[in-house]
This record gives structure tokens, sequence and C-alpha cells, in this order.
């Protein structure tokens, strides 16, 4: 979805936020509820689901607010300032809620989240390279929107795909090109901001002594006491600021005085109140409006990433690595690299990368500062291979093999927290910064006080800026863990003032570091701190306690997430969860990162990219389950029909999540294993019911054929169905065929025989297939015998149990897959293969059945099931296929279930070596998700997530679409014109000589 496109949210009303279900506000925040409802047009939610979804962000912090505002508009934003104060209530901005310091999360705080309404870019002026945005804006968004005009915004955090412009100038962020550009300050001038009592005010370069400063300065406004407090801070303390602020290229601790005064190219004394608010986390006002200063794209870039036997080796090599004039220097460490060979989604990305590789040092060049990148990249090489330290190296050239380092690298940090068990890599000291020159001998005193305190740490990030992310291995669910926080953060901050750093170079103050800015500033410009948050919050109710406070300090060891006092139920499961180490520490892998908010790329979460509602994505599903099993919420809350409806129901069991989180919360199986208990509790819906049984409903339907396809036809018969299944009207319910694919197969010999083959298959027929559309399944046997495979039909089999699994009949589901194994095995052992047509039963029985049941054979038939075109192109079997489709252009979408199984990309390979020139869409899920679509409740949220993909399917330059999943070809059926698009087998079987 573009920023700033509503079109797909206008349809949600009724089957997100009219849900029917109680959001009114809790204990003592009610009265202020009432008053920001009347006043507000956005979302008002102040129900406990909604503070608790508000808590936590990406850091080891937790602090229940009193509730959420989603403001429309700048005056929402003023109003819901104005309403707070009224009621003595503190106001947090907040954009993605990915911040790692804790500055977005507070204790009775009225939470304004931005990001789901105030995301529009409103300007781009592309000869001045300005734009102008929202705070709400995404930022590789606003890069795709610059894209057209080869510009760019040039801070670029790791979390760029999902968090916020606005939370990157409250951070005032950077990323991994900041040796190169600097962080967000430098490219902040211009700023609207809502102040603490509800004015608005436009921040930019304001000569002093001249008459817009007499104007603005003058008078009892809070805008002008502030431009009066903040000119005599700096005046009365310019010697101080000199002295204690780090000659750094990135320092984001306590507020910019350093720069908010300044002299111009004309060598007029200037403030720019802009400058002051970038970094402020929040605490001075709420940005409404940026007008941001751009970058151009370099037309071309290299990277080049050298190994090193010994970490500190690589750290050496920085300084060195800087005077090549490099546009980033990153470090990754062997902990990192173990992880994503172990991750699902990273494995790819890390082969290329020696097992005996301690740490590597990858540096970018772009072709804005070197003429010649090979050249770049071999100059180096000779100064790291032949001359240093590095013992092997790899370059890429490529945009797609950049992308897939950039990929591992921007993963590290919620790779490193998907470590097993309670001691985790957490971060609260992680982005200290020191003058590169320095950084070996700190890194070496890091290491000294580690060992002091009985601990390691993981090591990455941006080393050319001389920010390494240290993150210390530490269990914070116990006292000792806290403590040693705190004791190697007090020790760490010693050594960073040591070697003239910051205590943060990239992730802020928040929570984590606000107690320490006093070290690291001195009681003079402390003192100046208090002075301006006093001039633009008087009564301090702006983020109170972050960057400054007033009173007791904002203690590190306190509001833990999981603190001492934390624990949690670990309820008995109908499935296996030993390999996420048990149901509870599946849930809380979810460290709040936020990667599920993503909205341009991969899969997860289907439904938040729709409704952009914290709520539905996979981090807010985490946050409410955690709260359930650890008591936050009310005993039992877990299974009432309103967190069934309103949490679990409205995922859609894509399984995206099992792949594009980088810690693997797994929210399909969390999702089955509570509806089973749900349902052993409460019973189930006729609905529910005859949607986990479709193999019987289908085997019916095509037994009373061509009857069962006229009744739904019959005038008020989707009104019946609605009233009495609850499904929904507008959608055409499947039909059948009386003669299945069982049957068309019954009577016919194999065209290849077992003997003269050199693989045999059992092609497996699920229900819709084998009784509405038979002909895909003859498709399949068409082209697999011309690969040279002996086919048989898989007899004697149940469907593979895919819709009652989802819907949480894990009984029934189990009972079908035991079934499955005890008719399978027995061939798997002789030798055949198992291959379906439908990628959701294929993945059912590739990974659901592990966790399933414990039956002989189990594995070995799940290692032996492949989607049709997975099986030919594993096997190159398509290799022998006779086939030429000229060249016709199909866009391809793949299946989510095989998307989370890394099995998707197979039919695209298979497809283009038979002739196609295939699109491989970059699309999440069709929205249809087997009953989920038919469902009537859900239907205009299963019809706003197929939107998206209709926009992808638009925008390819094909003449049609190919899609493996039957419910993404009802989906895109469903659209007003539009013909079912084909199988891509179907395609492999029409290309045939």
């Amino acid at each position: 979805m573009a920023a700033g496109d509503d079109s797909h949210r206008d349809d949600l009303e009724t089957s997100v936020d009219a849900l029917g279900y109680d959001r009114e506000a809790v204990g003592e925040y009610a009265a202020l509820a009432a008053d920001l409802r009347e006043r507000v047009d956005g979302d008002v939610r102040f129900d406990e689901y909604a503070q608790l979804l508000y808590a936590t962000d990406g850091s080891v912090y937790q602090a229940r607010p009193a509730g959420v505002v989603c403001p429309r508009d700048v005056a929402d934003v003023r109003a819901t300032v104005r309403t707070a104060a009224e009621h003595d209530t503190p106001v947090l901005p907040r954009g993605a809620g990915s911040s790692l310091a804790g500055q977005t999360v507070g204790d009775g705080c009225v939470v304004v989240d931005v990001s789901r309404y105030m995301d529009d870019i409103v300007d781009v002026d592309p000869d001045a390279e300005r734009a102008t945005v929202q705070p709400g804006v995404v930022q590789d968004d606003l890069d795709a929107a610059l894209a057209e005009h080869d510009l760019k915004f040039a801070p670029d955090p790791a979390s760029s795909n999902r968090a916020t412009v606005g939370g990157g100038i409250g951070n005032n962020s950077t990323g991994a090109h900041s040796v190169r550009y600097g962080i967000t300050v430098a490219y902040t001038d211009r700023l609207t901001v809502v102040l603490a009592d509800g004015s608005v005010v436009e921040t930019r370069e304001v000569v002093v002594d001249g008459d817009e400063w007499d104007d603005l300065a003058s008078g009892d406004s809070l805008e002008a006491g502030l431009y009066r407090t903040v000119r005599a801070v700096v005046e009365d303390n310019a010697a101080e600021i000199a002295d204690r602020y780090p000659d750094l290229k990135r320092n984001v601790s306590g507020y910019n005085l350093d720069r908010v005064c300044y002299e111009n190219d004309d060598g007029q004394r200037c403030v720019n109140l802009s400058k002051l608010f970038v970094g402020a986390e929040g605490t001075l006002g709420v940005v409404v409006e940026a007008e941001l200063d751009l970058v151009s794209v370099p037309e071309e870039t290299a990277l080049a990433l050298y190994c090193f036997e010994d970490l500190l080796d690589a750290v050496r090599a920085v300084p060195v690595a800087l005077d090549y004039d490099p546009s980033a220097v990153e470090l990754m460490d062997d902990e990192l690299f173990r992880l994503a060979r172990d991750s699902p989604e990273f494995a790819e990305y890390v082969e290329p990368i020696p097992d005996d590789a301690a740490a590597a040092l990858m540096l970018e060049f772009d072709s804005e500062l070197h003429d010649d990148l090979e050249a770049a990249v071999a100059a180096t090489d000779r100064r790291f291979r032949e001359d240093g330290d590095a013992f092997d190296s790899l370059a890429a050239h490529t945009d797609e093999a950049q992308a897939d380092l950039w990929k591992l690298r921007k993963a590290a940090i919620p790779l490193l927290m998907g470590l097993e068990g309670d001691p985790k890599p957490y971060p609260f000291i992680e982005d200290a910064t020191v003058p590169p020159e320095d950084l070996a001998a700190y890194v070496a005193d890091f290491e000294d006080v580690l060992a002091d305190h009985g601990t390691s740490a993981a090591y990455f990030a941006h080393a050319g800026a001389g920010t390494l992310h240290i993150r210390p291995i530490l269990n914070l669910k116990s006292e000792d863990g806290v403590e040693t926080m705190h004791g190697i953060t007090e020790d760490v901050t010693g050594l960073v003032l040591d070697h003239h750093g910051s205590f943060s170079g990239e992730h802020g103050d928040g929570r984590a570091r606000t107690m320490f800015n006093p070290k690291m500033y001195g009681e003079d410009l402390w003192g100046a701190f208090r002075d301006v948050k006093s001039a633009a919050d008087p009564e301090w109710l702006l983020n109170p306690g972050t960057v400054v406070y007033r009173g007791d300090p904002t203690d590190m060891r306190e509001d833990l997430r999981y603190g001492p006092a934390y624990q949690s139920v670990e309820p008995q499961t109908e499935q296996d969860f030993g390999d996420e180490g048990g149901f509870a520490h599946l849930v809380e892998l979810c460290n709040g990162c936020g990667t599920c908010r993503q909205t341009n790329s991969d899969t997860m979460c289907p439904t938040y990219r729709a409704s952009r509602e914290e709520q539905q994505t996979t981090r807010g599903r985490a946050n409410l389950l955690r709260a359930a099993i650890s008591g936050e919420l009310p005993e039992g809350e877990l299974y009432t029909e309103r967190f069934q409806a309103e949490v679990l129901d409205l995922c859609v069991g894509c399984k995206g999540c099992k792949s594009d989180c980088p810690t693997g919360v797994d929210m399909t199986k969390l999702k089955a294993e509570v509806k089973h208990e749900y349902h052993e509790r409460e019973g189930a819906s006729l609905r529910d019911r005859l949607f986990a049984n479709v193999d019987a409903v289908s085997r019916l339907g095509s037994r009373l054929a061509p009857l069962s396809n006229w009744l739904p036809a019959l005038p008020g018969a989707g009104r019946v169905a609605e009233a009495v299944a609850g499904v929904a009207p507008e959608r055409d319910l499947p039909t059948f065929r009386r003669r299945t694919l069982a049957d068309r197969l019954a009577d016919r010999e194999p065209r290849v025989p077992e003997a003269a083959a050199d693989r045999k298959a059992l092609l497996f027929p699920d229900p819709y297939t084998n009784y509405s559309y038979p002909g895909i399944g003859e498709a399949a046997v068409e082209v697999l015998e011309a690969a040279g495979v002996h086919v048989e039909l898989a007899g004697e089999v149940r469907d593979s149990g895919r819709a009652a699994y989802s819907l949480g009949f894990l009984d029934a589901a189990a009972e079908r897959a035991r079934q499955n194994v005890g008719t399978l095995a027995p061939r798997v052992a002789d030798g055949w293969d198992v291959v379906f047509v439908e990628p959701s039963a294929a993945v059912m029985f590739q990974d659901e059945y592990r966790d399933l049941v414990d039956a002989d054979g189990v594995g070995a038939v799940a290692d032996a099931a492949f989607g049709v075109t997975e099986y030919l192109d594993a096997f190159r079997l398509d290799d022998a296929l006779d086939a030429d489709a000229g060249g016709e252009a199909v866009a391809y979408h793949g299946h989510c279930a095989q998307k989370a199984l890394n099995a998707d990309h197979h039919a695209v390979g298979v497809l283009r070596r038979a002739g196609y020139a295939v699109d491989p869409l970059d699309s999440g899920c069709c929205g249809m998700a087997g009953s989920f679509g038919y469902e009537a409740e859900h239907y205009d949220l299963s019809l706003a997530i197929g939107r998206l993909l209709f926009d992808e399917v638009d925008d390819s330059d094909a003449g049609r679409v190919t899609a493996p999943g039957a419910s993404c070809r009802t989906q895109l059926a469903d659209r007003d014109g539009a013909e079912r698009p084909p199988h891509p087998v179907e395609l492999l079987a029409d290309a045939l000589e």
C-alpha cells in the first residue's frame, strides 16, 4: 500500500473496528476516554487490549499506557494533547514502536500513534531535493516514492521497512550509511510541531536579533519562551557544550544544544528549533509534519566483505577502511552467522561466509565517490587480504547479491533475540559510540568488563561511525541478571567517556540511558536540559522521564518486560512444541522489533497490511497471548469469545511469520493450539465444523452434482447460507464435479511403466482438486508422465487435515495425519514420492504433521512430500519436458504456506524453462486463506487484503496471472470480470509439444 493511500482501508469498519466487542475504557481513564472520543475523529482505544498492545516496543521494557489515540490529522493531535492536559495525563508520540531504548512506552500515558492515518507524502520537490511528509510515513515507502526522481532520505535504519519518519526524527535516527551521510538532524530544517498546550509551531532557521526573532521570541506563548530559553542556555553554557559534546558523526544522547544555535553560510547567528526537536524523543512536542532534505541515489554500488579469524583484527581494520572512502562500513560477528545458519529465512544469505569467520567487515562503495567500483574493491582486497589480517573475502556487484548481504546484516537484532532459553543479548548499552580510531581499544576494554561480570556478548553494526552494537547476554528474569545489566552499564559508560564517546549513537536515551545523561553531560548541561524541558513542557507531561527527568531518575532496572517477577503458564498442548522450547517460549520469542509491520515485501502480516492496526500484527497477537499466559489478562481470557474473535480469528494462518519473523514466532501454530482448546471448552459452530470437514462436504457435493451446484444459485440462497452457516453471500461457493479425479484415473494405465521410470510418485487427491477441479490433477499427471515419472493416485488416504488444523480441530487433523502416514509410509519406504497439486496440503505434510503425530514414518513421509512444481524443480525432472510456451508473459503469485518453507520459488524456474516469461510478484497473502474469505464477518477484510494482490497483478506487464493455491485462484477469480487463473501445472501442460 502506498503511503497515504487509504483506499484499501475504507471497507474495514465492519470487520475490524466494529466487531461489536467492548472498547470501553477501563478503570480510572473512563472520563478521559469519553472526552477524547467527543473531540477526536480518529481511533480512541482505552480498553485493556489496547493498553497491553502498546505497553511494549522493541526494547526490554513494558509500561502500560492509559490508552491509545490514532489521530487522523493535526486537529486530532491538538485535541488529544489539550484533553490529556486537562486530565493531567502524559502524552507519548509513537510511530512503529520499533525503538530499542524504551522511549515509546510510558505508564499511564496517552499514546499518540501516528502510523495508522497520518502517513501522507504531502509534497516532493525534486528540483530542490526536498520532501514534505506526515510523521507516520514508513521510510521505505517514502524512498519508493522518491525512486522515480533518483532521490532518497539519507538516514537508513535497519528497521526502514516499518520504521516511520516521525519515529526517526524523534530518535535522531541513522543507519549503515552514516559514514557517508550523517544522521537525521542534518536533513531536518523545518518542522510542524504541536506543543504541550496544543499550539502549533512552524520551526525553521531564524536569524537572531532580526525582526522575525523579535516577533517569535516576544510574548507569553510557549513558543516565545522556548526561543528565549534555548538561546539563553546555549549562550550561557557555550564552553560546556564545546567541552562535553563529543566530536562524532553520531551522538543522539540528550538534547541537541550543540546544533540548535549556529552561524549560517552568510555569517548570521541563527536559532533553528527543528534541530532541538530532532532527537527529543517526543519530550518537547509532537511532530505532525516535516520538510526533509534529500540526497541523490548513486547509480551503482558495490560491496566487499572481508572475513577475519579474530574479532579484534576486524575492529582494528575499521580506521584503515575509512581511508578508502566507503559509504558504509559494517561489522558482523560469528554469533550472528551461527543464528542465521539456523534460520529458515536467512540461511541462504550466510552460505558464502566461511564457517570459521569470527567476524566480517562489510564495505560499500558508490559511484558518486568512485569512478571505478571494481578498482575500489581491488584496492581494499590488496590492503586487507594481501597486506592485512583478512583470510577470505567476497564481492557483490549485482543488486541481488548486495541485497542478500544487506538482508543478513539488517536481521542482526531480531536474530540475536531469537537465542534459545532465557538469556538473551539484550539492548541497553548497545549503541555507545566512540571515535573509530578508539574502537579497537574500546572493544578490548569492553571485553574485560564482560569478563568481570561473567558474561559474553554479540557484536555487529556500524563500525565505520564508531557505533558497534555490543549486546551482553543476560537473563533479565533473574535479580542477578538485572543487577548485572546495571553494573555493566555503569562500567561501560565510564569507558565511553574515557574514549571521548557518546552513550548513544543511534537508538536514543529512553528508559535505558536517561539516568546516565547527567554522567555524560555534567551538572551544568543537565540543568540546561531541564530548563529547556520546562520551557517547552511546563507540566512535564510529554513523554516524562525520557532524556531528562525531575525528581527520581528513570531507573533502567524498572518496568522490564521480563523482570524477576515475570511468570508464565505453560499449557498442555496437542502439538509438539519441543523445538520451540515450549508454547510459552514460542510466544516470548516476539521481541517487539515490529518486522510484522512491513508492508512492501514478504508475506507477514496480511491483516495488518490491510488494516494498519497494531492488534492485527504478529507482534500484537503475541503480546496479547503473552499477557494471557502471564496473568496480565484475567484467568481464562484466552478462551473467551472476544479473544478468539478479535485476536485469533483475524489471523489468516498464512504461516508468513514462521519465516518472515526473524525469531520465528509461528502464530499459525499458536493459533491452532488455542483454537483447539477453545473448541474443547466451548464447542464449535456449525460453519467451522462444515469447513473443517471439507472433504466430506465436497464428497457429498460431488455425489449430488449437478443439483448441489444449482442450489446456491437459487434466489435468496446466499442469505440463507449467511443466516444458517455464516457464509458471506458475496462469495460464490465451490462447484462440484460428478466425475472426480479418482474416477477419471481409476481405469487409466500409466503412460510411464514403473520399471522404466527413474522416479515414481503418488498424486495426492486433495478435496479441491478431486471434487471441484479434477482437470488440474489430470494436467499434473500429464506433466509428470511427460517428465518420465511413473504416477499413481494415492489411494485410501484422507484429506490432509489442513482445513481442520486451520480452524483448530487438532484431534481431527491428527487423526487424518495418522491415517495418511500409516497408508503412505510403506509406499515411501518402497521408494515412492508423494506429490501435491494443492500447496497447503503439501506443507501440511511437510511441516505440521511433524508436530501433530508421533508415529513411525512421519518424518520419512514429510521428507517425501512435494508440491508438483517443487517436485519437478527439486530433481530437475522438467529437463525431460518437451515444452515451449513461446515466451508468453505470466505473473506468478506464490502460496503463503510454501513461502514459509522457502518452497514457492520452484514454479518460477520450471515455468521459465518451459518458455514462459515469468514475473514473480512480491505479493503477500491473497486474503482468501481457505475458509477465511468465505466467513461473512471477515469478507471485507479478506477483500481488502485481496486488493493488495490485485494491485500487484495490475502493475505487472504480464498478460495473465498463475497461482498454485486454490484459495488464491478463487480470490483472483472473484474480481469483477476476472477469469479463473490457471495452476502452474496447467500452464506446463499447455506448453507441452
